[in-house]
């Protein structure tokens, strides 16, 4: 290939390719129905305790401006130029929280991708394979659930309450103790074999007042 015809490759790079509107229509279908399902996975499949619906709004939209985008970048060169330059100076503000959000927003952008490069299989299969995973991870705890116990008493029982706590916890740690004119406040964080028996052991026992037992996972109480 000698030079006339690299420049003439250049320049045919820049001419715009016609994008039918069957592809359009069909690119958009796709996504919209890998989009659904990506809305109603993250409604009823990811456990919590507060639902974002603005979120799981914006991840079901998002695959639709990314396709697009995707179909505008195959048809010139001088798109795809521009393109990258507008991305580049776009800078997002807000702070994702919670660590499997953002799997949910790299599964829209894969989706808006493949979609838009008509890589219809790659779209299925990484879908139903993701799904698979988020059911079981979900789903699967892995050793007992953790718990903390909030617990109030007039005087000083923190022995009373470590003898409790080791016949019904398999492991348990006081991590706070507040002393107020009141009486005394523990946090202790445990891991209990029977809530239920438990918290009985706690209503009978007199030199504790108040207490609550709250389940909880990772950031999220529930």
């Amino acid at each position: 290939m000698n030079l006339g015809d690299i420049f003439q490759n250049i320049g045919n790079a820049f001419n715009a390719s016609i994008i039918e509107t069957g592809t359009i229509i069909t690119v958009l279908f796709v996504v919209l129905f890998f989009a659904i399902y990506e809305f109603l996975i993250y409604r009823f499949v990811s456990h919590r305790s507060f639902y974002n619906k603005s979120f799981n709004i914006a991840i079901a939209l998002l695959p639709f401006f990314i396709s697009t985008i995707i179909l505008c970048l195959q048809s010139n060169v001088v798109i795809t130029l521009g393109t990258i330059g507008a991305l580049a100076i776009i800078r997002f503000r807000t702070a994702v929280k919670d660590p499997v959000d953002m799997i949910y927003l790299l599964w829209s952008v894969h989706t808006g991708i493949v979609c838009g490069c008509q890589l219809y299989p790659v779209a299925l299969f990484t879908t139903l394979i993701v799904t698979i995973v988020l059911v079981v991870m979900e789903n699967v705890t892995f050793g007992k659930k953790p718990f903390i116990l909030i617990i109030h008493s007039d005087k000083n029982e923190e022995e009373t309450i470590t003898k409790i706590l080791s016949r019904h916890c398999k492991t348990h740690r006081i991590k706070s103790r507040n002393v107020t004119n009141k009486g005394y406040d523990y946090a202790i964080e445990c891991s209990i074999n029977n809530p239920a028996e438990l918290t009985e052991q706690l209503k009978e026992t007199e030199a504790i007042k108040q207490f609550s037992v709250i389940e909880y996972d990772a950031d999220d109480i529930v």
